[in-house]
């Protein structure tokens, strides 16, 4: 079996899912048109089949989306382990997110059907759909919630992550974790912050998350938490420019702590902002917390 780790260089595979009306399609035709080769609606079983016989010369763009008959979370997950395990891939999971309130207007407008609910209202479809792609959102390298961008701003977005020019050459992403629930997949560094001061016993930071100034700023306060950042910040600045020297095009760097909610996400926050002030195209996920918002049932409005 040939393919381009033969050539001693990986395809670039983007996945590219979300719920019906979130702009996959807008997306898929964005990225043909920044030099992928793209196919919409692929059969999941038929994915592998394109790493057979000859390589590709162009990165490749997927859309899979619940029009397939064979579509599952289940079998969309499994499709990503497997191509992450595969040293020929270098596979980023694209998902596009909207709001409730927002897919129900926009298929008021088109006065499509929705194809999960075709003898319902658009809200059953898109309350059914949401519950199914949960646990693929969670998956993500790429989340771009699409509630408030115009098909222009979309496009702008996906140009600035996938175009072959950026502003630093390599996309960044920065995520907090639980390790409870074990390391993100595909991590490239991973930072333990269980060492620092846990906001989780003061009771008036408990229910927040380190998005929060309040918790953010008691994170920071803690004796070895500025030795900690300044040796982390000028570590990363020097490894960012020897990886894209390597031919990588995404970097995952993360960050953990007990519960996912308060230490790693602050430390993700602030890393975060100080890369993108440096001019790296960065996106930031927390796991955990993505999940419980997940969790809560969507806002539908009448």
């Amino acid at each position: 079996m040939s393919g381009p780790a033969d050539q001693g260089q990986e395809l670039r595979l983007v996945l590219v899912t979300g719920p019906s009306g979130a702009g996959r399609s807008t997306a898929i035709g964005a990225l043909e048109d920044l030099g992928y080769e793209t196919i919409d609606n692929l059969p999941i079983s038929l994915v592998p089949r394109l790493l057979e016989g000859p390589p590709l010369a162009r990165p490749v763009a997927l859309g899979i989306d619940v029009r397939n008959r064979e579509f599952s979370a289940t079998a969309l997950i499994e499709l990503v382990d497997a191509l992450t395990r595969d040293p020929r891939v270098a596979l980023e999971l694209l998902f596009l997110d909207c709001s409730a309130g927002e897919l129900i207007r926009r298929y008021s407008q088109t006065r499509r059907r929705h194809p999960m609910a075709p003898e319902d209202s658009p809200a059953e479809g898109i309350a059914r759909e949401t519950d199914l792609l949960a646990p693929v959102r969670v998956r993500a390298d790429h989340l771009i919630d699409t509630t408030e961008m115009s098909p222009h701003d979309l496009k702008a977005e996906l140009a600035r992550w996938f175009g072959k020019k950026g502003s630093a050459g390599m996309a960044v992403s920065v995520q907090s974790f639980s390790y409870r629930r074990g390391l993100p997949r595909g991590v490239d560094m991973v930072f333990d912050c269980r060492f620092l001061r846990n906001p989780h016993w003061v009771p008036e930071l408990r229910g927040l998350d380190g998005r929060d100034a309040a918790v953010a700023d008691y994170v920071a306060a803690d004796p070895r938490f500025a030795e900690f950042f300044h040796r982390l910040q000028e570590m990363v600045r020097f490894l960012l420019p020897a990886q894209i020297e390597e031919g990588k095009a995404h970097l995952s760097i993360g960050f953990g702590c007990t519960g996912g909610q308060h230490r790693s996400v602050a430390v993700a926050e602030k890393l975060g902002k100080l890369l993108a002030e440096a001019g790296w195209p960065v996106s930031k996920r927390h796991r955990e917390l993505e999940r419980r918002a997940a969790a809560t049932p969507p806002t539908q409005t009448g």
